[in-house]
């Protein structure tokens, strides 16, 4: 049996077949709760965000509308969905007036093991600094470092959930990226 895309699925649930849903929670929860976690770092939050997510999409399944005929690829959902995702953590904070936390914990995971000591520890300062320098990014940037480099979607999907075009996607992505070079070399330098 061939899978389902996520837009069929999508379009499912929107007629009022709501088990679906799980199949899409299921396929995106560990997406979502990266990119969450990569804004807040913090566990908790970031659950309740993807949770919080999902409960919005059932919400305004109404308003989703598919990918037009002809259309290959499926990106609209993914789109749709990290578009809600977004107004989800923005909403979170504008309500809770939370600003995001300076946590450096689990960059470790994206360390590989080593067995020299020497060079295992100058990478977790490595990425601690990268840490840091990240949370010291605007909102903004840092947004679109995360949904670039780490959840590594494409720029024209990017696009989509930005609200932008593919080209105004590349040029955030330069400048988020300058401006992460100029803060993570002052940390360097004051460390």
């Amino acid at each position: 049996m061939e899978a389902l895309s996520d837009n069929v699925l999508m379009m499912k649930v929107k007629e009022g077949d709501l088990d679906k849903m799980s199949l899409l929670f299921e396929r995106y929860k560990r997406p979502l709760f990266g990119f969450f976690y990569g804004l807040c770092k913090r566990q908790e939050l970031s659950e309740d965000l993807v949770q919080n997510t999902f409960l919005r999409i059932l919400k305004y399944r109404h308003l989703f509308r598919g990918e037009p005929a002809g259309r290959t690829g499926g990106g609209d959902f993914r789109a749709w969905m990290f578009h809600i995702a977004r107004n989800v953590n923005n909403d979170h904070h504008r309500k809770n007036k939370i600003k995001a936390t300076e946590e450096l914990e689990n960059w470790q995971e994206r360390i590989g093991h080593n067995d020299n000591r020497a060079t295992e520890m100058q990478q977790m300062e490595e990425h601690q600094l990268l840490s840091m320098a990240m949370e010291r990014l605007p909102d903004d940037k840092r947004e679109v470092l995360l949904l670039s480099k780490f959840q590594e979607k494409k720029y024209s999907e990017i696009g989509e959930v930005l609200g932008c075009t593919e080209g105004a996607v590349k040029v955030k992505v330069f400048r988020a990226l300058q401006e992460l070079k100029v803060i993570y070399k002052q940390l360097e330098k004051s460390h």
